[in-house]
């Protein structure tokens, strides 16, 4: 196709090696672009820190704005690799990602919620239960995430915990929240949120979900909160009737970490192909641990040397998703069988180390 490169207002953005095409706005990111057209490409923070966007660019000029030099080295970007949530287009481009949701994706949506239930599920994890509006029909996948609208035009994103079909007759939407001292909405969540607050949310986002078209094992990989959207994963596992092995690595520093252990091992007498590896780090004499120890990404390596067969969710910080990915495509994953949700801070996002 031709690609111009003189002004214009729009540019085209083509994605291979689906085909799909859309414009894209002077100033306007690429990922933007494709999400308000209905053409998500892959995703996490939407700030330039994760690098869940990144994408190989066969032709085409971009300009990138401030990201971070984990999620997009000069290297990277010398060799042709975009991140799309900060790129904007300076011609046509043309894109290579395996990840482009298919037609008819569900639209993003603003919506008033009400809280429902507030529960501890450990001292530093709430569980929010949400109520959608009367009528609404709130439409997502298993593992993707919103982001609640504060003043001041400030967002942030938490995944759901609970699998789309348990919404039907008026189900609440689940959501976890770790308090992060000083943050300005998990203050508001432990210090002062009560049942019957009204929260807008806008969702759903991510290209973080179960594809369905692969009889491979499953390793559900998570830390800390990570746990939140591999709980909608199994539960969505579960309502399909997906019987393909699935084994979670749940890891934390201590077991009070793994919040909604008992859950899981209530979800194994009905999941006969689910199992379940729970990981601590930091236990101590204390806490009468007598599970596996050390970093939960490296326990998978130790129960599977060879990853070649197998596809990989992983969820939870940053620093466990980036290792679990290096050490997991030298253990033989495709690239392309890795699906990511890390989950970035607000100061994680404000590290742009290039500007």
């Amino acid at each position: 196709m031709p690609h111009r490169s003189s002004p214009a207002s729009t540019f085209q953005v083509s994605v291979e090696p689906s085909q799909r095409t859309f414009d894209v706005a002077a100033g306007e990111t690429i990922l933007a672009a494709g999400i308000r057209q209905g053409i998500t490409l892959p995703y996490g923070c939407k700030d330039g820190a994760c690098g869940s966007c990144k994408c190989k660019k066969l032709s085409g000029s971009v300009t990138h704005g401030p990201h971070q030099n984990k999620a997009l080295s000069e290297a990277e970007e010398a060799q042709g690799l975009v991140l799309t949530c900060c790129a904007t287009a300076n011609s046509d481009v043309v894109l290579e990602s395996r990840q482009v949701t298919a037609e008819g994706a569900y639209p993003i949506r603003k919506l008033p919620t009400r809280v429902s239930q507030m529960e501890r599920l450990s001292p530093d994890v709430m569980r929010l239960m949400l109520q959608m509006p009367a009528g609404e029909v709130f439409q997502y996948h298993a593992g993707q995430y919103v982001e609640f609208l504060l003043a001041g035009g400030l967002r942030r994103s938490y995944s759901m915990a609970n699998a789309p079909h348990t919404l039907a007759a008026g189900g609440l939407l689940e959501l976890h929240i770790r308090h992060m001292p000083g943050g300005r909405f998990t203050d508001l969540v432990f210090d002062s949120m009560k049942e019957r607050d009204i929260l807008r949310i806008e969702g759903p986002y991510g290209s973080f979900y179960l594809r369905e078209d692969s009889d491979k094992p499953i390793i559900l990989l998570a830390s800390g909160t990570g746990f939140a959207p591999i709980k909608a994963l199994i539960e969505h596992l579960q309502f399909a009737g997906i019987t393909r092995p699935a084994t979670l690595y749940w890891g934390g520093r201590q077991p009070t970490d793994l919040y909604m252990n008992d859950w899981v091992l209530a979800q194994m007498a009905h999941m006969p192909s689910l199992r379940y590896v729970p990981v601590v780090s930091d236990a101590t004499p204390e806490d009468g641990w007598t599970g596996r120890t050390g970093f939960v990404h490296q326990a998978v390596l130790q129960d599977v040397p060879d990853l070649s067969r197998h596809q990989v969710y992983a969820c939870g910080a940053p620093i466990v998703v980036e290792s679990a990915q290096r050490d997991y495509l030298q253990a033989g994953l495709p690239a392309d069988e890795f699906f990511a949700d890390a989950f970035i801070s607000e100061a994680d996002k404000a590290t742009t180390l290039n500007p």
